[in-house]
């Protein structure tokens, strides 16, 4: 009994043993086992150089033997322009704080060197990323543009320049002759604005329905010359079916470009009709006025010191490519009341009207219309003493044409 509870007694303590000699063991060694290979050991990496992120995420940073080098001391240029980084402040020269209105003080404040004014407003380079050196505003384009590069052509500020000299030193002289080359450049230039060119034409040339009689009219004026100088000779007329000629004007001008769209006009204008016959110096200004309205302005001085005004104009509207509607109007004045021509002083006639034709060529569009004439002032009293009409609406039926 005593030598099995011995038994029992030694077997217990034993067990009881056993887990604190586990844990005290070597590891066992698999390679030395038969049959089970050994993996080779990984070789030992190399430190990692400066500035560059290990496995773990972290930065390695070098160090000397004066210790670790300070963040700001690797701060290069290039990084600090591309806010990746703030670069160590001389001690020299400490840094100048500004206010900007932030909660905490390194927000407020601003190192020397750096921009302290805020960037032009640009949408498509905010100020932000023009600290980042990522692009330029527009504000600022111009003042680099000039410090880089001396400006040419249309890049030049606008002004009162002289233009600069024509070249002389064509390289084609050193290939043909001067006089060959001369007759060559005299014929480019006019075949580039110095031609001359023939133009006639036919503003108006209709049918005139009158209440109690029908009559005819026309208008145009013919040129010939280059865009600077033209001669310009004008006709207009008009009279009764079966009856005389009423009226009948001839001008001939001399029209030079004053502008790209107004020509200065001088000349002679002689009336044949009506009776008495009259002769004027005219000087006019015409051209394309803004919103495309043709404009004319006629001051004529007769041969008997009477002084008349004259004001045309009218406006092509494009209800088509072919269909036009051209609204017209006409005003005469006189400084002085002409009994034997039936003109009074002041505001004598008016003409409004509107035609709507359509252009079966560019030369030739026919079309119908209403115009609507007023006297006024003694030259109404002149018509009714005529047994004309002083107010006198119509309708038109022609064609404008020109060669």
């Amino acid at each position: 009994m005593s030598l099995s509870r011995l038994i029992l007694a030694g077997g217990t303590a034993l067990m009881l043993s056993f887990p604190a000699n586990a844990q005290s063991m070597p590891p066992m060694d698999h390679g030395s086992m038969p049959g089970m290979p050994m993996p080779k050991k990984p070789a030992k990496q190399p430190p990692k150089p400066s500035g560059q992120k290990s496995d773990h995420g972290t930065e390695h940073k070098p160090e000397s033997a004066a210790g670790p080098v300070s963040p700001a001391a690797e701060c290069t240029a290039e990084h600090a322009r591309m806010g990746h980084c703030t670069p160590a402040a001389d001690p020299a020269e400490p840094a100048k704080p500004t206010e900007a209105g932030a909660d905490d003080g390194m927000a407020g404040m601003v190192m020397e060197g750096q921009p302290t004014e805020a960037s032009p407003s640009d949408p498509d380079c905010p100020p932000e990323h023009a600290k980042m050196g990522h692009c330029t505003p527009k504000a600022a384009a111009p003042a680099a543009a000039v410090q880089s590069q001396s400006a040419l052509g249309t890049d030049l500020e606008p002004g009162n320049a002289p233009a600069p000299p024509p070249p002389s030193n064509w390289y084609a002289d050193r290939v043909y002759s001067t006089s060959d080359m001369a007759r060559a450049r005299e014929e480019m230039m006019k075949e580039s604005g110095g031609t001359s060119v023939a133009f006639a034409s036919f503003d108006l040339a209709e049918y005139v329905v009158h209440k109690n009689k029908d009559s005819y009219r026309w208008e145009g004026e013919a040129w010939l010359g280059g865009d600077i100088n033209r001669f310009v000779f004008k006709y207009e007329g008009e009279g009764e079916f079966r009856g005389p000629l009423d009226d009948l004007e001839l001008s001939a001008l001399y029209s030079r470009a004053i502008d790209p769209y107004w020509n200065l006009q001088a000349g002679i204008r002689y009336d044949p009709k009506p009776d008495p016959s009259r002769t004027y110096a005219v000087i006019a200004v015409e051209g394309l006025a803004p919103y495309w309205f043709e404009v004319t302005a006629s001051a004529f001085l007769s041969n008997k010191g009477e002084f008349r005004f004259r004001l045309e104009g009218y406006h092509d509207v494009r209800l088509t490519q072919k269909l036009i509607l051209q609204p017209r109007l006409e005003a005469n004045f006189s400084a002085q009341t002409i009994p034997e021509l039936g003109v009074g002083s002041g505001l004598s006639n008016l003409e409004l009207g509107a035609r709507l034709r359509y252009e079966i060529k560019k030369e030739f569009a026919p079309y119908i219309g209403f115009e609507w004439i007023r006297q006024f002032g003694d030259s109404a009293r002149f018509t009714r003493a005529n047994g004309g009409q002083v107010s006198d609406p119509h309708f038109v039926v022609g064609v404008r044409l020109w060669f």
